[in-house]
């Protein structure tokens, strides 16, 4: 008997290693979810190639394409639901959804964050981590609001930072777990092994 599994569109901007994650887990028969479709704000990304080569259908809007910020939300908004998703994952998504995309999709977006929310948003947080100091970092799977990285944090793993760390090394560490940490938050997150109670998400 087949079960049928959780729908999930993945939106990308660079390289798409999360994505793999999740197209590499979703070839296990077991696995929960599978990923539909694969969205990106430009053409030209190894995420889109990572799935063409899985025969996963692949969409593009790049917000030059439109008059506003407004049009472009709307726009992806509309390019995401026809595959009628359970669950979006923003996997190096460089953009902020809006409004219209969030009304649409309220409570079913996660995005990934390299750090341990709500310490060093924004797009440089291991950067920002070892000029800071700190002795710890990680990564953090959220689900996604308004805001800049701000939303209810679902999963976070914890990850010491080296005295030799630099940039690269200690984000390479941190994208080694954070894929993990990805692809058992989807399986539990389309399970219904979490609910949220206001900010609070925990395990059912």
């Amino acid at each position: 008997m087949t079960v049928a599994r959780s729908r999930v569109v993945v939106l990308v901007s660079g390289g798409g290693t999360n994505l793999q994650a999740l197209i590499d887990a979703s070839d296990a028969h077991d696995y929960p979810a599978h990923v539909v479709a694969v969205g990106a704000d430009r053409p030209d990304t190894g995420a889109i190639e990572r799935a063409a080569a899985a025969d996963i259908p692949t969409f593009i809007a790049a917000p030059n394409q439109y008059n506003d910020r407004a049009s472009w939300d709307v726009a992806l908004a509309d390019a995401t639901a026809i595959y009628r998703p359970d669950l979006v994952v923003l996997a190096g998504f460089m953009r902020l959804v809006g409004p219209a995309f969030l009304e649409r999709f309220s409570g079913r977006v996660i995005n990934t964050h390299p750090a341990l929310s709500p310490a060093f948003p924004g797009t440089h947080g291991p950067r920002d981590a070892l000029a800071y100091g700190v002795k710890v970092t990680g990564c953090t799977i959220f689900i996604v609001d308004s805001g800049l990285d701000t939303g209810p944090i679902v999963a976070q793993v914890a990850i010491p930072v080296l005295d030799d760390d630099d940039e690269l090394s200690l984000h390479e560490r941190i994208k080694e777990h954070e894929r993990e940490l990805l692809v058992h938050t989807v399986a539990d997150l389309v399970t219904d092994q979490y609910r949220t109670e206001g900010r609070k998400v925990v395990r059912t």
